[in-house]
């Protein structure tokens, strides 16, 4: 059972941080300095449980209901050929910020922000649109913050009371002002109302269909992998909202997304824990943004 444990959180490790993972968690973990949050915050807790490769689906399937995000996905991400480069690289990044010393964190934001700096481009409706968008960004981010807040009320260790989820909407606020994003919410009310404000933009497209069966369909998984990976996918499409469903064509089964669906996802985030934890408990086994 230990070698099963240790082997299984290994690939999970290898597949999430890269072939630069061990010294990238030196880097966040070992190094000295000041960090951005004290370790009794939230968005540690919430950053550090494996309920994350629940959320990181559930975020870009929403995320892509917004013509221009999705326009900037397909036209500038290596996603499709590339998505455990892009996996390490974001995973790296929310490690970075959440975890690391404040200097490490502020060379990660300067990365994603000049790589927004060079993410341009004209929608499939014709509208321009720039990844360093302060509005786009502010969509970017209250998508991520709803999806990983929500899959780890459900599937996380020790979900959150009302104060504490505020507190994670916060501690998310600080990162997001250092992108640059505008008056990101501060409260899982103004959460919300921030989701709600963009709805008048989202639509179901092309673009966002295709990356919805790529993302819950057809990723380059070994076949061993593709039972759990299902199981995860199912719990991402178990917890995006009523209105999303038929946008992305996702099936809608509340009966059985209640008792089998979330069975499943609660099995293989438990395990992704157990095995994980197995390694270092102090590193976090972030999922995909």
């Amino acid at each position: 059972m230990a070698q099963l444990r240790g082997w299984l959180g290994g690939q999970v490790f290898q597949r999430v941080a890269g072939p630069e993972g061990a010294g990238r968690r030196e880097r966040i973990f070992a190094a000295p300095g000041e960090r951005w949050f004290a370790e009794d915050r939230p968005i540690r807790l919430v950053h550090a449980d494996s309920a994350m490769f629940v959320g990181g689906l559930r975020a870009l399937l929403l995320q892509s209901l917004h013509p221009l995000a999705i326009a900037g996905v397909t036209q500038h991400s290596d996603f499709r050929n590339d998505p455990w480069g892009r996996l390490a690289r974001t995973s790296f990044f929310l490690a970075a910020t959440t975890f690391g010393p404040a200097d490490e964190a502020e060379r990660a934001i300067a990365r994603v922000r000049a790589v927004h700096r060079r993410v341009r481009g004209v929608a499939a409706d014709g509208r321009p649109y720039a990844a360093g968008d302060p509005h786009l960004m502010r969509w970017v981010h209250v998508a991520e913050v709803d999806s990983f807040l929500a899959a780890y009320q459900r599937y996380g260790a020790h979900p959150l009371d009302a104060a504490r989820r505020d507190g994670y909407v916060a501690d998310t606020a600080v990162v997001a002002e250092r992108l640059g994003i505008k008056d990101p919410p501060r409260t899982t009310a103004e959460l919300a109302d921030t989701l709600r404000s963009y709805r008048p933009e989202l639509t179901g497209t092309p673009e966002a269909r295709s990356a919805a069966r790529y993302l819950l369909l057809h990723a380059p998984l070994p076949l061993a992998a593709r039972a759990p990976y299902g199981a995860l996918a199912g719990a991402a499409v178990g917890l995006m909202p009523v209105w999303t469903r038929w946008p992305l064509r996702l099936p809608y089964l509340p009966a059985t997304e209640a008792t089998v669906g979330r069975l499943a996802g609660q099995t293989i985030v438990t395990t992704i824990r157990w095995a994980t934890r197995a390694a270092d408990p102090a590193v976090p086994h972030t999922g995909i943004d």
